[in-house]
C-alpha cells in the first residue's frame, strides 16, 4: 500500500513537471533558433490553423494517443495530464516570455528552455504516473517492431520535423542541438527526481542507447 504522503509528492511533482515542460517549450520557441521536432510540427500547424500553440499541442497529443491503440499501449494518469496540460502551460509561457532580440538572447533562451524542459521531464517521469503520448508511441513501436529505440525515435522525429518544416515551422541549429543534448540532460534529471516505489523500477533505472543517448526507463515510462 502506497503511503499517502508519497502519493501527494508524486502528484505535485507530476503537475509541476508538466507546467514547467510547457514553459521550457515557450523559451525554446521564443529563442527562434530551431524548435524541438514535435514543436516544429506544432509551429507549422499553427500557421495554418486559427488555434493557439497550446490547443494544437493538445490536438496533436490526442492524435498520437489514437496511434497507441494498434500498438496496444495503455495510458496512465500522467499520460492524459501530459496531453491536456503541456500545451496550455506553453501558452502561458508565451504570454510572459518576450521574443528574443539579438543572438546572445536567442542562445540564452534556448539554453534556458532546454534546461527547464529536461528538468521538467525528470520531474514528471520521476513521478511514475505513465509516459507522455509521444514517448509512449516511441517505446510502443520499439516493443512491437523490435527495431532499436534510436531507429524508432529517429524515424518519428525526422517525419514530424519534415512535415512541420514544410508547413512553416522553425528548423535550425537549435533543432539539432536539442536532438543531441536532450537525452543526456533528461538522464541526469531523471536520476535526481526519481521517486522509488516498492517493487517497481524508477526513472533512475535508465538504459541509454549508445547511438544517440535516448533515455528509456525500463518499464516503458520514458
Amino acid at each position: 500500500m502506497k503511503r499517502p504522503e508519497k502519493l501527494l509528492r508524486r502528484s505535485v511533482q507530476l503537475l509541476v513537471g508538466l507546467f514547467f515542460y510547457g514553459i521550457g517549450i515557450a523559451f525554446i520557441i521564443r529563442g527562434a533558433i530551431g524548435a524541438a521536432p514535435w514543436d516544429v510540427l506544432t509551429q507549422g500547424l499553427s500557421r495554418h490553423l486559427p488555434l493557439s500553440f497550446g490547443v494544437i499541442t493538445i490536438l496533436v497529443s490526442a492524435v498520437v494517443l489514437l496511434l497507441w491503440i494498434p500498438i496496444r499501449q495503455k495510458p496512465g494518469v500522467g499520460t492524459l495530464l501530459n496531453a491536456l496540460l503541456v500545451g496550455p502551460s506553453a501558452d502561458i509561457g508565451f504570454l510572459v516570455i518576450p521574443d528574443a532580440t539579438g543572438l546572445w538572447m536567442q542562445v540564452l533562451f534556448f539554453a534556458l528552455g532546454l534546461t527547464v524542459l529536461a528538468a521538467a521531464t525528470g520531474l514528471y517521469i520521476g513521478a511514475s504516473f505513465g509516459p507522455g503520448p509521444r514517448d509512449g508511441l516511441m517505446t510502443g513501436l520499439h516493443q512491437r517492431t523490435g527495431f532499436p529505440i534510436w531507429i524508432v525515435r529517429t524515424a518519428i522525429e525526422v517525419t514530424v520535423v519534415a512535415i512541420g518544416w514544410f508547413l512553416g515551422g522553425t528548423v535550425g541549429v537549435g533543432t539539432v542541438a536539442f536532438a543531441l543534448l536532450v537525452g543526456p540532460l533528461c538522464q541526469v534529471f531523471m536520476r535526481i527526481f526519481a521517486i522509488r516505489l516498492s517493487g517497481t523500477p524508477t526513472a533512475a533505472d535508465v538504459v541509454v542507447d549508445d547511438t544517440n543517448e535516448t533515455p528509456v526507463v525500463r518499464d516503458g515510462t520514458a
